[in-house]
This record gives structure tokens, C-alpha cells and sequence, in this order.
């Protein structure tokens, strides 16, 4: 049997052997580029409704972004579905999927101070997903599972179709693993290196990579938490990476450009909307220390700063949802929508109100809504309810079962109530 199991996984790492097309060296990676593009197509819209939704509120600022990197993928070794979007987030933050599907958050944008330094954010980012970093730590999972898995594991595009398949379902687990992901001191001094490269080729001075490492260290070493729950927490900076980026630029060409004018005047219009930000992330935190005056007063606030921005809206009705008062909560949240119909949050709360108001149609249109833009278990488990009080027992089952995969107290709940109709009288 061991000797069964040590040409499997010989057979295996053979199979699994494959060259990285930014380094050119051989590495372990069972996945391929249609795995890579398949889940990075399923997974990006709804890691981006879970990360906070898109900042829809500045155009220009999103045509500037994408510019930026579409010159900078220019350089990759691979031609991939490179795209980019801003998260409506203040947690300074970027994150690229496998197949090229990337974000920046509105909060990191603020913190930058030159088109270099976001061309450095954005060219770390492009050899994570161009050197397959992503794929490659799938294929270390499989690994590490290999002696449990040796009797059923498949290999070649059966696997993959499968994954791909269930990439939606398995958004919970693959897709936050894949956004928050701590990548390895190789993978990381390999996306430096060849980041400063691409930026280099595309017309940037790497001068802001080292800038932006040397800020980066400061700040961690100043312990920032936002830095610490944002951006550190999957590429912590070091003394080490900060010298590899002074050695990499003196290697590279000098002249390019930093673009700092440029940078400040496309980041204008976020910057004069930051008080209003600050004011919900203030109330956020009121909210969940149960500092209800609190918190509507800053929501107030930041709706007087900037009545567009939807999230101000959701952050008022869930205040009023705290003080009892659902019909105010409902009209917020009606606010919210108004301003931006494409974010999940502010249709399942609305749901959750107006199914406690008894708008029991109303109420599963909003569930639904919101789990077409990104499921959730709180959604399928109130549309469970709903199909169980309208006597459709098949229906609850199977928004049960949805809500059930959650390792949550509602997904247990979900459970509980599957437990129920498939044996009852237990």
C-alpha cells in the first residue's frame, strides 16, 4: 500500500509539473489557465458584493483606474481576462482572482500619492494572477489532502469542469480564501520583482515601489489596524522586501514617471467626499457598540455631505431597524436602493423588514433580488420560511439546504428546520 501510494504521488507531482510563464521556472500546479478563468469569472462579481460592492459614484475616477491598468497588464506574460473594479470599501485594500480579475478599494486609492505608487499596487497585483500564485496555492491544498483524497482524486478536466462548475457555491470558502490568502515569501518577492518590471516596461519610475514599500513598513510597524485588517493581512511588508525593492530599481531604467500631479487631480473629487466616509465608518462602529444617537447622527451626517452614496441610506435604516421603527427603516433602505440597485445589502434588509412588517410578497421579491446579486444564507433561509408558510414543502427544502452549507447561526437554524421537514416526528 505504501509503495501504491508513493508512485501515486509520484504520478501525481509529474502530472501536476507545469512552467510559470513569469519566471519560466518549473512548479507544482494542477490547475490550468481555464480552470483559472472559469473561477475567476464566477467568483469576481460576488467577492466584489461581499468586499462592499463597486464605488459607482465617480466615472472618471473608474475610467482613470482601468487605464492604469490596462497599461500595466500590457506587460504580462499571459494574455488574461484582465479587469479591474473599485470596491466601495474604506479598508485599504487590492486583491486579484486567477484569471486576471482584480479590485482596488476606494480606501487604498486615498492613500496613495502618485500614479507609480498605484502602478506598484497594481503591478504586485498582476503577476499574482499572472504567475498563477492563486491557482498554484489550490494545488498545495490538494496536495496536503493528497493521502486522504488518494482513493477518489481526479485529475485532468474533469476536475476542473467540477470546480468550475461549483465555483458559486463554493464562494464562502474558495472565493474569500482566494482574496485574503497570505501568499508566501517566494510569491510575494516573485510579484515585487517582476511588479517593478512591468512598471518599469510600461513607462513608470519602480522609484515609487520602493516609496510605497517604505510607507507600507512605517505603518505596520506603527501598528495601523485598518492597514493590519486591510491590505497586511494578505501581503505583510518587511525590512527584507523593502531592500529587495531599492536593489530591483537600481537595476531598472530611471527617468519614468511618477505621475504624482496627475494621480492627485483624478483623486480629487474621492478625497472631498472622504469627510462623509469618515462619518459612516464612524457610525458603523457606533452601531455595533449598540450607540444608536450616535450612529443616526453621523448617518445623517454623511447623507448631508453626500446624499448619492447609497451606503449612508443603509446605515439609517439599520439604525432604525435598532430603535424598532420599520417603517422609517423601510424607506431608507428604499433610499438606498434608489442610489444603487446593484448592491445586495440594502434589498435583504429591506426583505428582513418587510417580512416583519407582513409585505410577505414584497418581502420574498427582495430576498430574491438580493440573492441574485450575491447569496447569502440569511436570504435563502427567509425564502425558506416563506415557501414553508405558503405550504411549498419542496421549495423550503431546497432554500434550506442552500442555507444550511453556512457555518453560521443561521445557517444551523436552516438546518434545524431541514432536520424537521425531511424527518418529521423526530
Amino acid at each position: 500500500m505504501r509503495k501504491l501510494l508513493s508512485i501515486f504521488l509520484l504520478i501525481l507531482l509529474l502530472a501536476a509539473c507545469s512552467v510559470n510563464p513569469v519566471t519560466g521556472k518549473n512548479e507544482v500546479n494542477f490547475m490550468s489557465e481555464s480552470w483559472e478563468r472559469e473561477v475567476g469569472n464566477k467568483l469576481y462579481y460576488q467577492s466584489r458584493q461581499a468586499q462592499g460592492g463597486d464605488f459607482i459614484l465617480d466615472e472618471r475616477l473608474n475610467r482613470y483606474i482601468q487605464e492604469v491598468n490596462q497599461r500595466l497588464s500590457a506587460q504580462a506574460s499571459r494574455n488574461l481576462d484582465w479587469e479591474i473594479e473599485i470596491i466601495n470599501s474604506s479598508a485599504p485594500n487590492a486583491w486579484a482572482l486567477p484569471g486576471g480579475k482584480m479590485a482596488i478599494n476606494r480606501g487604498l486609492l486615498t492613500e496613495l500619492n502618485s500614479e507609480a505608487e498605484l502602478a506598484a499596487v497594481l503591478g504586485h497585483e498582476i503577476v499574482h494572477a499572472d504567475a498563477a500564485h492563486g491557482a498554484k496555492a489550490q494545488s498545495t491544498g490538494v496536495l496536503s489532502q493528497v493521502g486522504a483524497m488518494a482513493a477518489g482524486i481526479y485529475l485532468g478536466s474533469k476536475a476542473e469542469s467540477d470546480l468550475a462548475r461549483n465555483a458559486a457555491m463554493l464562494m464562502p470558502s474558495l472565493g474569500a480564501a482566494l482574496i485574503t490568502q497570505k501568499y508566501g515569501r517566494d510569491a510575494e518577492r516573485e510579484s515585487d520583482k517582476y511588479g517593478m518590471r512591468y512598471m518599469s516596461a510600461a513607462g513608470y519610475d519602480p522609484q515609487g515601489a520602493v516609496d510605497l514599500q517604505a510607507t507600507f513598513l512605517r505603518l505596520s510597524e506603527q501598528g495601523k489596524s485598518n492597514w493590519l485588517n486591510g491590505l497586511f493581512a494578505s501581503h505583510p511588508p518587511s525590512a527584507e522586501r523593502l531592500a529587495n525593492n531599492r536593489k530591483m530599481a537600481a537595476k531598472l531604467p530611471t527617468g519614468g514617471e511618477l505621475g504624482q500631479q496627475r494621480y492627485q487631480q483624478e483623486i480629487a473629487r474621492l478625497n472631498k467626499m472622504q469627510p462623509a466616509y469618515a462619518a459612516y465608518d464612524e457610525g458603523r462602529k457606533a452601531l455595533q457598540k449598540k450607540d444608536v444617537r450616535t450612529a443616526i447622527k453621523l448617518a445623517n451626517k454623511a447623507i448631508d455631505l453626500q446624499p448619492k452614496e447609497a451606503l449612508f441610506y443603509s446605515l439609517r435604516g439599520d439604525t432604525y431597524i435598532n430603535k424598532q421603527q420599520y417603517k422609517q427603516a423601510e424607506r431608507a433602505f428604499s433610499q438606498a436602493i434608489s442610489r444603487n440597485d446593484g448592491y445586495f445589502y440594502p434589498f435583504l434588509r429591506r426583505g428582513l423588514v418587510r417580512h416583519n412588517r407582513g409585505q410577505t410578497e414584497k418581502a420574498r421579491q427582495d430576498f430574491e433580488r438580493s440573492q441574485q446579486l450575491a447569496p447569502t444564507a440569511t436570504a435563502s433561509k427567509a425564502l425558506g420560511d416563506l415557501a414553508l408558510a405558503r405550504g411549498d414543502r419542496d421549495a423550503a427544502i431546497a432554500y434550506y439546504q442552500v442555507a444550511a452549507r453556512s457555518n453560521s447561526p443561521v445557517g444551523q437554524a436552516a438546518n434545524s428546520q431541514l432536520q424537521r421537514l425531511i424527518y418529521p416526528g423526530r
